[in-house]
C-alpha cells in the first residue's frame, strides 16, 4: 500500500461542491468514480486539504489517497485524467509518507478572488467572477487589507453555519488588492481560513470601497465577534483556491 498526492485544478461552475451529496455531481465524487474504475471496483476514498463550495474553482486543491498499485507516476497521472471529465484535472502525482495527511499538515492555503469592474457584464466571465458595476476607492480598499493582516479572531468574518469548533483565531500572511484593466484581484495568504470567510471579507472590502465604511471599521468588526455586524457574502464563482502549501 502507498499513498499518494495529486495536485489539481477544476472549474467549479458544473459541480455541486466538493464534498460527495447523494444525487449531485460533486468533485469528489467525480474523482472517486475515477479511482473506483482503475481499482476495478475497490471503492477509494480522498481526503482533500479541504472543501470548496458550489461555484469555487481550483488551480491548486490537493488531495491524498491510498492505493495497493505501483505504477509509475506518470502511469498515475496519465490514467486519471483519462478517466476525469474536461473540467477536472489532475497536474501532479508525487508519493508521499504514510503519515501525510493533505488536510491537517497543510501550513499555509492561498485564495484569490476576482471581480469584473465594469459598467456592464461580460456574460463569458459570468461563472469565473463576480460583477460590480459600482464606483470603488481602491485605495480606501487597500488600506483596510492591512488592517486584516496578522493574527485575529475572525469570527465576524465566518459563516453563522460554520461547524469549525475551538478557536476561529487564524493568521493572514497576505491580504491585497489589485486592478488591472476591469479586473480586481483579492489575495488572500494565511494559516486556514474559516467557513465563507474570503467571501465575507471581500463583501466588506467592497463597502469599504464604496464608502460605506471606513478602513479602521476593520478593527471594530473583528472585536465584535459577530457575524450580524457585516453584509452579504459575496458569490462564489469570483473565488479560487490557489495554492496549498505543506
Amino acid at each position: 500500500m502507498q499513498r499518494l498526492k495529486c495536485t489539481l485544478q477544476y472549474d467549479g461552475s458544473g459541480f455541486s461542491g466538493f464534498q460527495i451529496q447523494p444525487g449531485k455531481r460533486t468533485v469528489q465524487g467525480i474523482l472517486e468514480n475515477a479511482l473506483l474504475k482503475m481499482h476495478k471496483g475497490e471503492p477509494v476514498r480522498i481526503h482533500p486539504s479541504g472543501r470548496t463550495d458550489t461555484g469555487v474553482h481550483a488551480k491548486g486543491q490537493t488531495i491524498h489517497f491510498d492505493s495497493p498499485y505501483s505504477i509509475s507516476l506518470y502511469n498515475w497521472k496519465q490514467a486519471l485524467n483519462t478517466l476525469l471529465p474536461h473540467d477536472v484535472y489532475v497536474k501532479q502525482v508525487e508519493t508521499v509518507p504514510d503519515t501525510f495527511h493533505a488536510r491537517y499538515d497543510v501550513v499555509e492555503k492561498e485564495y484569490r478572488y476576482y471581480v469584473y469592474h465594469k459598467e456592464e457584464p461580460d456574460v463569458f466571465k459570468r461563472n469565473y467572477s463576480y460583477f460590480f458595476p459600482y464606483a470603488l476607492d481602491l485605495t480606501a480598499m487597500q488600506a483596510a487589507c492591512r488592517y486584516l493582516e496578522g493574527t485575529h479572531d475572525f469570527t465576524t468574518f465566518s459563516s453563522a453555519k460554520a461547524t469549525t469548533r475551538g478557536s476561529k483565531q487564524r493568521t493572514l500572511y497576505q491580504v491585497s488588492c489589485e486592478k488591472s484593466r476591469s479586473e480586481i484581484e483579492f489575495i488572500f495568504r494565511g494559516s486556514g481560513f474559516l467557513y465563507n470567510m474570503v467571501r465575507i471579507i471581500v463583501g466588506v472590502l467592497l463597502d469599504i470601497g464604496q464608502g460605506r465604511r471606513k478602513p479602521a471599521d476593520i478593527d471594530v468588526l473583528l472585536s465584535k465577534r459577530d457575524r450580524r455586524a457585516v453584509g452579504e457574502t459575496v458569490p462564489s464563482q469570483g473565488l479560487y483556491l490557489w495554492r496549498v502549501t505543506y
